[in-house]
């Protein structure tokens, strides 16, 4: 019996040459990300002295994700990605050169630097959901969860660095400086894509989606894949926990350990080095321990974490936490993602990227600005014991939401299985259409065959369906008529498109209850009144 090979190293990855390009650029441009949110942070500490503004500066970064994303997303399926990414990253050079010039003149006060923010954050998530699948595209799939490990390193290398360098900036040359990096490591990204341009997308007849349908097709796809379902309600209730921690950490360095900038810089480098530090094992640990046993821990550790730093006073037992804190979180996130993106075929892959963002750091937000609020009113401590309960209870949304990897199988699309029966093809914005299945069997496996029929539903609703239901015919109980509806012609031609190799398994232990020299009998109805 052949031994199956050890999966490739996270490492090894880097020797596709555009994957290099566009991992080396991300991870600088993460690094000037990462001293921009830091200097911005600290800059409304001393601006304002206010917990819950200081916050805020991680709601006005992470918010345009929970805004954007999935817009941003859609596009990123249907349009030039190369185009989209070049406009977000030049508006955002923009943005950072006034920003900067601004806190230079020393005309920048707190409403000013948190709206320039929010603006760069903006761009960050219009070109997200793109450059990410920009990343996916340049490696082969059996290599894909060892690059999301690969590009998580830089991102969480970047936040151990960034605020490390983004400190010392401070302290050295001042404040502003960060923002005048910021702007050089967007310019370096914008380089990177003319250089290594996305693949385009595969030429279609079918007709193009348009944005608000998109953004419909991709929450029908994760509301009717449990796969995708749980991913999502998983990561938005552990980021939206976690968020605590990242965003009260400037009041925990000035406030509680008496720190300044560099020391407030060292926190947030603890938290990326522990993060680092994760990423080198994350897959052997994956595959040793599972994922349930993998998530649960991480939960439990990252809670203590936050206990730690609610009621010590001592700065080195608090960096130590942080970087376990920081493993802890890395290893969470990182199979979250993992699973996600190796859940969905080619057609959403941006857009479930788009939506796991937004579930990470949209919840991570609007998390960060509730807890600002607690601790203005409840007292930092008792803020971060509260968000400690709340991350250890995550543990018990193993039962009803399950994780797991998606397969080949059920990414990879293929041909639907019956040709289009019609005499003249409708408009592409025609619709609504009805389409009928009929199915004869023997009538003594009906319960089998409506047990096997029924798995056809979420399939059917997750690729464009609004309704499904089988019939059983009274005059014959030999009969079945499966029947859904579909919105316009153009997005029935797109749910036929999208049918998996695992979509086709079911279609053919269905179609196995057929009476011998019977077929299934396609019909389609367009809506007339």
């Amino acid at each position: 019996m052949r031994i199956a090979p050890p999966p490739a190293s996270i490492w090894h990855t880097l020797r596709h040459r555009n994957f290099r390009g566009l991992w080396g650029s991300g991870a600088i441009y993460f690094i000037g990300n990462a001293m921009q949110t830091m200097a911005a942070a600290w800059m409304m500490v001393e601006l304002t002295g206010s917990s819950f503004l200081a916050a805020l500066v991680q709601t006005a970064v992470f918010l345009p994700m929970f805004l954007f994303s999935l817009p941003a997303g859609v596009l990123a399926d249907i349009t030039d990605r190369r185009r989209l990414i070049m406009r977000a990253l030049m508006a955002q050079a923009v943005v950072g050169c006034l920003l900067a010039l601004l806190l230079l003149a020393g005309w920048a006060g707190p409403a000013t630097l948190l709206f320039l923010v929010f603006v760069a954050g903006s761009c960050t998530a219009l070109m997200s959901p793109a450059w990410n699948s920009t990343v996916s595209d340049a490696i082969p799939r059996e290599e894909m969860p060892q690059a999301i490990t690969t590009v998580a390193i830089a991102y969480n290398a970047a936040r151990a660095l960034g605020p490390a360098l983004a400190g010392l900036v401070f302290a050295e040359i001042g404040g502003a400086w960060n923002f005048v990096i910021a702007v050089a490591s967007t310019l370096l990204m914008l380089y990177a894509i003319r250089r290594w341009p996305p693949k385009p997308h595969p030429p279609s007849r079918l007709p193009a989606e348009r944005l608000w349908g998109g953004m419909l097709s991709a929450l029908r796809f994760a509301r009717h894949s449990e796969t995708v379902l749980a991913q999502l309600v998983r990561t938005m209730a552990y980021s939206g926990t976690g968020s605590a921690l990242w965003a009260l950490l400037p009041v925990i360095g000035q406030r509680q350990l008496g720190l300044g900038a560099a020391g407030f810089g060292l926190l947030m480098g603890c938290l990326g080095t522990g993060a680092v530090m994760a990423g080198l094992v994350i897959g052997r640990l994956r595959a040793r321990v599972g994922l349930e046993r993998l998530i649960g821990g991480g939960c439990l550790v990252f809670a203590d974490v936050m206990l730690v730093a609610a009621f010590s006073r001592t700065p080195w037992v608090v960096y130590a936490a942080l970087v376990v804190g920081g493993a802890a979180w890395m290893s969470v996130m990182s199979t979250f993602n993992t699973a996600t993106q190796t859940s969905v075929p080619p057609w959403v892959r941006a857009r479930a990227m788009a939506m796991h963002t937004l579930c990470a750091l949209g919840s991570f937000a609007l998390g960060s600005a509730l807890w600002g609020a607690a601790s203005d009113i409840f007292g930092l401590s008792v803020a971060l014991s509260i968000a400690a309960v709340c991350m250890a209870a995550g543990v018990f949304l193993a039962w009803p939401f399950p994780l797991r990897m998606g397969d080949a199988q059920a990414v990879t699309q293929t041909l639907p299985w019956d040709d289009l029966s019609i005499a003249h093809e409708p408009a592409p914005e025609d619709g609504p259409v009805a389409v009928e299945l009929g199915y004869r069997i023997r009538a003594e496996d009906a319960a089998r065959f409506l047990e096997a029929i029924s798995l056809l539903r979420a399939p059917r609703r997750r690729d464009g369906a609004t309704f499904w239901r089988v019939y059983r015919d009274l005059a014959d109980p030999s009969r079945f008529t499966e029947r859904f509806l579909v919105t316009s012609w153009a997005d029935y031609l797109h749910q036929r498109a999208r049918t998996t190799v695992a979509d086709h398994e079911l279609e053919v232990q269905v179609r196995s209850f057929l009476l011998p020299d019977e077929a299934v009998v396609l019909q389609h109805y367009l809506a007339e009144v």
